[in-house]
């Protein structure tokens, strides 16, 4: 079983670094500015031949009140608790700092296994800083460069004696922990089912919209930092969870701004994590504010999803703040059909994160989604279908010569695309190509997902050949 890992210690000190160098890719956001990581980001990683489950936090600050950094503090709180092993970061170019010691404290009370992290210490220029770690009391300082990649030998031989430690505690609490009974061994048995892939739910919107305290209504957790001030959430970050018995991967993003407004840096950075996870979700929960549903850029975040093929459920967040609910839910359903016509029949549902109201709602909705988005519609029920809606609207006939469908068939899902054989396809105007989109849409039953129709001409057979 992987070993679970959480990397802790002050703002910038290479903690994301740390984490992107032992997971093998970039996925934590890293910046000079301090205190870019604010939530719990998870992910599997791997140190030689050890299987770890790392887990990047929030840079400590001592304090203790209702504000941003003791919000991101408890989190940090919460990772320590769950981890088997904690990676102390400090800086060994600035040397042991009073907050570094006040953490070392709170990790020594923890009870739980602290490796000490000597980072940045490429060359010679962190030799001083390393001498000081002695006085936190916390053992050998490992002195690596996680920017750089030096010392991680010398980590993995102190995750080695931790994991050797622990398995050797487990092995006296549980002595018969492992044996095989061979009375219990069927051959004939059949081997167990593959799980279905796990449905991938990324939800967006712009900042403030209510995500991150959608998700921990979700997770009846406080997984996610929460609070009034917009922009709490940087980074894009996955939490596997089940939900009646299926495989759900929640992924909280960052708001989306309009592209004139995002300046600084690590905005684009965060920009640039969200349209990722849009682009690799299998359906996007559009999160709006019912007081600010369906502006501009809600109708731009939108079209992307479309356009990447994802597909799209809409979400208006407190609901609980609603003075008349029945008239508000005909206006919002009025304008999402007047304003993302391109998406008929998405499902709007108004939940609450703080009254945990419609929850079940919005995932059902997912769920059908991400069902229509992998449907499969037969060759024949296909045609069948073309011949009719072809008899009640007939193809136009540009130059006088009229359009004819021949032939269609279901080329690929996720989302479903379909080619169509046609004469002259190439001169099929756009209306009547949404026509067919529109009839498809309501003969199947495939609301909220796009769907693709490329057109196709057959070969002339008394064309000229060379």
């Amino acid at each position: 079983m992987p070993l679970t890992v959480a990397i802790v210690g002050r703002p910038n000190v290479g903690k994301s670094t740390l984490f992107n160098r032992l997971a093998g890719r970039k996925i934590a956001l890293v910046d000079d500015q301090p205190g870019v990581t604010r939530d719990r980001k998870e992910t599997s990683g791997r140190i030689g031949d050890m299987d770890l489950t790392l887990v990047d936090t929030a840079g400590f600050e001592d304090v203790s009140d209702s504000s941003l950094e003791a919000r991101m503090r408890r989190q940090t709180e919460l990772a320590i608790e769950a981890a088997d092993v904690c990676l102390f970061v400090y800086d060994a170019r600035e040397g042991v700092t009073s907050l570094d010691e006040r953490f070392g404290q709170i990790l020594r009370r923890s009870g739980k296994p602290v490796i000490l992290i000597a980072n940045k210490c490429e060359g010679r220029q962190g030799d001083g800083g390393l001498m000081e770690a002695w006085r936190l009391g916390l053992g050998e300082p490992a002195a690596l460069s996680a920017e750089h990649g030096e010392g991680m030998g010398e980590l993995y031989e102190a995750l080695l004696r931790v994991e050797v430690k622990l398995e050797g505690a487990a092995g006296l609490e549980d002595p018969g922990q492992g044996e095989a009974d061979d009375e219990d061994f069927d051959p004939d048995a059949e081997p167990p089912a593959v799980p279905d892939r796990p449905i991938r739910l990324a939800f967006v919107g712009r900042p403030n919209a209510g995500k991150s305290t959608l998700l921990n209504a979700l997770l009846e957790d406080d997984r996610f930092v929460t609070g009034p001030e917009a922009g709490i959430t940087r980074d894009s970050v996955t939490v596997s969870w089940s939900w009646r018995g299926r495989d759900i991967r929640l992924v909280d993003t960052a708001g989306l701004r309009k592209r004139s407004r995002v300046q600084d840096r690590l905005e684009r950075m965060s920009t640039s994590e969200t349209i990722h996870s849009i682009r690799f979700a299998d359906v996007v929960v559009l999160v709006m504010d019912l007081r600010e549903a369906f502006e501009k850029q809600d109708l731009q975040i939108a079209n992307l999803a479309l356009r990447e093929g994802r597909g799209l459920v809409f979400a208006i967040t407190k609901w609980d703040l609603a003075e008349a609910p029945g008239d508000l839910r005909r206006e919002l359903d009025a304008r999402a059909a007047d304003s993302v016509p391109q998406a008929r029949g998405s499902p709007l549902v108004t939940v609450s994160g703080e009254t945990r109201r419609g929850l079940d709602k919005l995932m059902d909705a997912c769920l059908k989604v991400h069902k229509d988005w992998s449907a499969r519609v037969k060759t024949r029920d296909l045609n069948d279908w073309l011949q009719y809606v072809t008899q009640k609207h007939p193809p136009p006939a540009p130059g006088g010569r009229r359009i004819k469908p021949r032939y269609m068939a279901q080329m690929k899902t996720r989302p479903p695309t379909f080619v169509l054989m046609a004469s002259r396809a190439e001169e099929m105007p756009d209306t009547y190509r949404r026509y067919l989109i529109n009839e498809l849409r309501e003969a199947f039953d495939l609301p909220g997902v796009p769907i693709r129709l490329v057109l196709r001409q057959g070969k002339n057979p008394f064309a000229e050949k060379d």
